[in-house]
């Protein structure tokens, strides 16, 4: 790729990130204005400081590991994978793109079902106050693991650099999109082609049968291939025995398991010694 061409690639990852950056904007203004749930203020005061909170630890620090992690990775085995030998282009990039976002329903999955990984990841469940800044609210370890799992589905598939940065902006924009506590026209239909926020709102229900589903990121009908499509509205949203209303809480609450909890409070039996 001569330098004409990273210059492009670079000016268009930057327009694709400042796009998603005015939908975050939009979106919070839109959920402000006119909420399909309603919060009491207090709780989403304390729920947006403390995801923005975790974005400025997280998203600023490892996002930057996470784009150049994934960035020369790429350029190291872009010659190599699945997809390698297709010719640049819509086909490779859309193969690209389908590839990426089933990868990451995988790991989604995956984390909802290895307690190991869902000691991380459902610091982003624990959110009580379902809005577009819940898009921010992931634990660091989370994050670290998902950058690994990432690296090594690029080196599989063997695209460009710039077609994986480009995915990843566009998974950014829909994850604010379907964390927005806003109602979307015609839902029930867009909804059978992308996730939204009604899908994903059933993601976050307290109850652990609920929130098992809906694990697409941006398509939804993985979920409806794998059979895990669940279309209701959730009775309440978060964790329901531990719960962070702080970023030093949130980081803490990984180490502390609902099993923990239960047999403190003596609600499992105890293991024989």
């Amino acid at each position: 790729m001569n330098p004409i061409e990273n210059a492009n690639n670079s000016d268009n990852l930057a327009s694709l990130f400042g796009l998603a950056m005015v939908a975050f904007v939009l979106l919070l203004i839109i959920e402000k204005r006119r909420p399909y749930l309603r919060f009491l203020q207090q709780n989403y005061k304390e729920s947006f400081v403390t995801n923005t909170t975790a974005f400025l630890f997280n998203n600023v620090i490892l996002t930057a590991l996470k784009a150049s992690s994934l960035f020369l990775v790429a350029q190291q085995f872009s010659t190599h994978g699945i997809l390698s030998s297709l010719q640049e282009g819509p086909i490779k990039w859309l193969l690209a793109f389908l590839l990426f976002d089933l990868a990451i329903y995988a790991w989604h999955f995956a984390s909802h079902k290895y307690e190991w990984l869902w000691r991380f990841h459902k610091i982003h469940h624990s959110d009580k106050c379902f809005n577009v800044s819940t898009g921010f609210r992931f634990h660091v370890f989370d994050i670290m693991l998902e950058i690994a799992y990432k690296c090594i589905f690029v080196i599989v598939i063997g695209v460009d650099a710039y077609i994986v940065l480009s995915i990843e902006i566009i998974e950014l924009f829909f994850i604010f999109f379907h964390h927005a506590n806003i109602r979307v026209p015609f839902e029930t239909f867009v909804s059978q082609l992308i996730i939204t926020p009604s899908l994903h709102r059933t993601h976050h229900s307290t109850l652990r049968a609920e929130h098992d589903s809906n694990y697409g990121i941006v398509l939804s009908f993985w979920d409806r291939m794998f059979n895990t499509r669940n279309e209701l509205a959730p009775q309440n949203i978060g964790l329901d025995l531990i719960e962070a209303d702080n970023f030093i809480q949130l980081f803490s609450l990984a180490f502390i398991t609902e099993r923990k909890i239960m047999r403190l409070f003596g609600w499992i039996p105890k293991g024989k010694k």
